[in-house]
């Protein structure tokens, strides 16, 4: 019978713990700035920087008088109108995660998310041998 409620108890223990593991990890997740920054290149150039936190509509001249029109919106940034025929980068869609991108090839614009919070890239995360 000592048994069945010492199990019992350690039952309740661990999903207490994990209650409060999780109540925690969602505090500093809500509470944490995204510290997310649109780049848009040209031509290989990094000419304009916005940050995914505020909704915008922006006009981009692109290679040889092409134009890209970004939007930034809710968090996410896409690019709406091209004057690119193949139109390929409007439909790779909404970007909102670090690493992710948008690439025009005809007016050779690149719409990239990065994270400013993030470390150097040249540094390791962990060393595993």
């Amino acid at each position: 019978m000592k048994n069945k409620s010492k199990i019992r108890y350690d039952i309740i223990l661990i999903i207490g713990l994990l209650a409060i593991t999780a109540i925690i990890a969602l505090g500093v997740r809500l509470t944490e700035k995204t510290g997310k920054t649109v780049v848009v290149s040209v031509d290989g150039v990094e000419k304009y920087t916005f940050t995914l936190d505020e909704d915008l509509e922006f006009k981009i001249e692109g290679y040889e008088g092409g134009t890209n029109y970004l939007v930034i919106k809710d968090g996410e940034a896409c690019l709406t109108e091209a004057s690119c025929p193949d139109l390929l980068c409007v439909h790779m869609g909404k970007i909102s995660s670090q690493g992710q991108s948008i690439i025009c090839l005809p007016n050779r614009v690149v719409v990239e998310i990065r994270d400013d919070n993030e470390s150097d890239p040249k540094e390791f995360d962990a060393i595993v041998g």
